[in-house]
């Protein structure tokens, strides 16, 4: 017999869409338990997007959040678009008046986990066999078996799918109901962590004709970079020789004595390109949030400020329902967060077909006047910038 309880809201992932949603909600007093099917050791080790959005950094704020972010993140003004011969800074705050922050998403995951133990708000990890039940009904419930072998079930007024494009809620709201879009990219990112100062004050974006590059960074002693490389590819081909030359030849090492300095390869791997989408976002008690309903390509920065967005909408429309019985915010919770998900997959799909290699010379030079038009044009760049240092949550 499995062990039963009842709580307002279960929240299915413990990533940073999880607890930050989890924070919201138990701040308007709106108690949550949270599952997870990894350690929480593994969800602090997984390395993921860095750069945060100025209404993502207020999100945190708001949170309680944001402390060790304003101490430890990076401001950063804008970003750099190269092509050979010529790189071009953009300044977000000079063109639409926000900046955007370098700071992990494990370090968003450790701020948010620490709050919420400090808390001492329920959460199981190493779950196993999640399942969703009730949907439609008034009581959905969640039924799985926790890291000690005991099953459990919870019942709840809603629940929410946090849980990543592998996770178990997506797949619970019937295939009748649901449409999905999925593009593939005939390319991937060889992604390196690095255990060297970054060579740039602000990320470097470059297209280039034997692929595109850019130079990120973690922290101010260890870069983060990446490489465009086939779909295919087998990161046993990529020696860290291999893969500095690559870099210094994209980036322009030497241009204008500008100089890519190298270091210890921390780690390696090759990522697929790609972007999903699946509507609706919201099926009776059950609410999809983050990559559960949508991923795009890392090419701008949307992955993790996406997830935020939709969690804030999501906490707001749960406190109005829960609290004041008011259901306008949860009956337009997937309509109004899908606006901004297409917002921000056509940007990312834009930012990648313009920067990535692809195709004959033909495309090689549009490619060329569409950077030079943005690199010029103070419209087009502060379109970029209003779409990179992010559009407003609710947009």
């Amino acid at each position: 017999m499995a062990r039963s309880a009842k709580t307002p809201v279960v929240i299915v992932g413990a990533g940073p869409a999880g607890l930050l949603l989890s924070q919201l909600l138990a701040l308007d007093g709106v108690e949550s338990v949270l599952l997870e099917a990894r350690s929480g050791d593994y969800v602090l080790g997984r390395i993921r997007a860095g750069v945060l959005e100025s209404s993502t950094v207020e999100l945190l704020d708001a949170a309680g959040v944001g402390d060790r972010l304003r101490r430890e993140g990076m401001e950063h003004r804008g970003i750099y678009l190269q092509w050979p011969e010529e790189r071009h800074h953009l300044d977000f705050v000079d063109l639409v008046g926000r900046p955007v922050w370098i700071y992990g998403q494990t370090e968003v995951t450790k701020d948010l986990m620490q709050v919420r133990e400090a808390a001492g708000q329920e959460c199981y990890y190493g779950v196993s066999d999640v399942t969703l039940h009730d949907l439609d009904g008034d009581r959905p419930t969640v039924r799985f078996v926790d890291a000690d072998g005991v099953e459990r079930e919870i019942t709840a007024r809603a629940i929410a799918g946090c849980d990543g494009f592998h996770g178990v809620s997506r797949p619970s709201i019937p295939g009748r109901k649901q449409r999905a879009w999925e593009h593939t990219y005939p390319y991937a990112w060889l992604g390196v962590l690095a255990d060297v100062a970054p060579s740039t004050d602000e990320l470097i974006y470059a297209w280039h004709p034997d692929g595109f590059a850019l130079h990120s960074m973690r922290s101010t002693t260890v870069s983060r970079l990446y490489l465009q490389v086939e779909p295919g590819d087998d990161i046993a081909n990529w020696s860290d020789d291999r893969i500095w030359t690559a870099l210094a030849a994209r980036l322009g090492d030497g241009q204008d004595g500008w100089r890519l300095m190298s270091g210890p390869v921390i780690e390696k791997s090759i990522l697929p390109m790609r972007t999903f989408v699946a509507t609706p976002m919201r099926h009776g008690r059950l609410f999809l949030a983050g990559d559960a309903a949508h991923i795009v390509p890392p090419t701008g920065a949307k992955g993790l400020n996406l997830a935020a967005s939709d969690v804030a909408l999501l906490a707001r429309a749960l406190v109005a329902w829960l609290h004041d019985g008011r259901t306008e915010l949860a009956d337009a919770y997937s309509d109004t967060a899908l606006r901004r998900v297409w917002r921000c997959t056509h940007f990312s799909w834009w930012m990648t077909t313009m920067l990535h290699r692809h195709g004959d010379d033909f495309d090689a030079q549009l490619q060329r006047a569409q950077l030079e038009w943005v690199a010029r044009s103070e419209a087009a760049a502060a379109g970029l910038a209003e779409n990179y240092a992010g559009l407003p949550i609710g947009y």
